[in-house]
C-alpha cells in the first residue's frame, strides 16, 4: 500500500515545499514519475493553466519527470492511454478546484482504478483543497451546498480544506451530518502526510484541526497524530 497526502490549498509555494518534498521522498526521489491531474479545475477552463503550475511547482522541487495528465471530462476519464499513465506513476496529485466535478469524473473511471493500481503498489496519492476533499468518504460540496460520497481512500473521514480561511465554517454543521467521521480542517499551505504505521504528520506553515467524538483538537507543524484506529483503505 502506498501513502496519502492531504493539503489544505494555496499548494504552489512557500512553506508548501515541506510536505511535497516528502511525498516525492516516499515516491522514489526526483527521478520518481509524477502525474498531476488538473481534472477539478476543467469546469471554468484553467485546467491547462493549472496543469503548468505544477509542472512548475514540482520540477522547481528537483523533479525531473514530471506530467500533467489532460483528464478534464468522463470521456478522457475512461482513456487507455491516460489510464496507462497513471498507471505507471510513483505520484499522482490531484489539483484543487470544483470538488463535485473532480469526483464524479473520477468515480467508476479507468484514470482512477489505474490510480488505485499505483497506490496499492506503493505510490503517493496526494490531493489539495478539492483534490484533498474527495479521497475521502465524503465532501461537502460548497457550491451546492450539500454532502456527497467520495472516492474513500479514507473511511470515515471528511475534509475541510482552507479551515483558515473559510473552511472552519462548515465545521458545525457536518459534524451534525457526520457523527461517527473525523472531520480534518487543514490550513492553507499546510499538508498532512501518513507512514506506513498509520500516524499522520503535519507539514507547512499551518495547523490541522481534528474533529470528532463532539471534540476539538489543533495540532501544529511537527506533530504525528492518529486520524483513524486502523491503516486506511480501499
Amino acid at each position: 500500500m502506498g501513502f496519502l497526502l492531504l493539503e489544505g490549498g494555496a499548494e504552489f509555494g512557500g512553506r508548501m515545499a515541506e510536505p511535497d518534498k516528502r511525498a516525492i521522498e516516499l515516491a522514489g526521489g526526483p527521478d520518481a514519475s509524477i502525474a498531476i491531474l488538473p481534472t477539478a479545475a476543467a469546469p471554468d477552463n484553467n485546467h491547462e493553466r493549472a496543469g503548468r503550475n505544477g509542472l512548475r511547482w514540482f520540477r522547481s522541487l528537483g523533479s525531473s519527470r514530471v506530467d500533467s495528465v489532460p483528464v478534464i471530462n468522463k470521456s478522457s476519464a475512461d482513456n487507455p492511454v491516460l489510464a496507462a499513465q497513471l498507471r505507471s506513476a510513483r505520484f499522482i496529485y490531484l489539483l484543487g478546484g470544483f470538488p463535485q466535478f473532480l469526483g464524479e469524473t473520477l468515480k467508476g473511471s479507468r484514470v482512477w482504478q489505474a490510480a488505485l493500481e499505483a497506490y496499492q503498489d506503493g505510490a503517493v496519492i496526494g490531493g489539495s483543497s478539492a483534490g484533498a476533499m474527495v479521497l475521502c468518504e465524503h465532501y461537502y460540496d460548497p457550491s451546492k451546498g450539500k454532502l456527497l460520497e467520495g472516492l474513500n481512500l479514507l473511511p470515515h473521514s471528511c475534509v475541510l480544506p482552507h479551515h483558515n480561511n473559510f473552511g472552519r465554517n462548515w465545521a458545525k454543521d457536518l459534524s451534525s451530518q457526520l457523527p461517527s467521521d473525523t472531520l480534518i480542517g487543514i490550513d492553507e499551505q499546510t499538508g498532512i502526510l501518513n507512514d506506513a504505521a498509520g500516524d499522520w504528520t503535519i507539514y507547512g506553515a499551518g495547523k490541522v484541526t481534528l474533529y470528532r467524538a463532539g471534540q476539538t483538537e489543533v495540532h501544529g507543524r511537527g506533530e504525528t497524530i492518529k486520524l483513524f484506529n486502523e491503516q486506511p483503505g480501499l
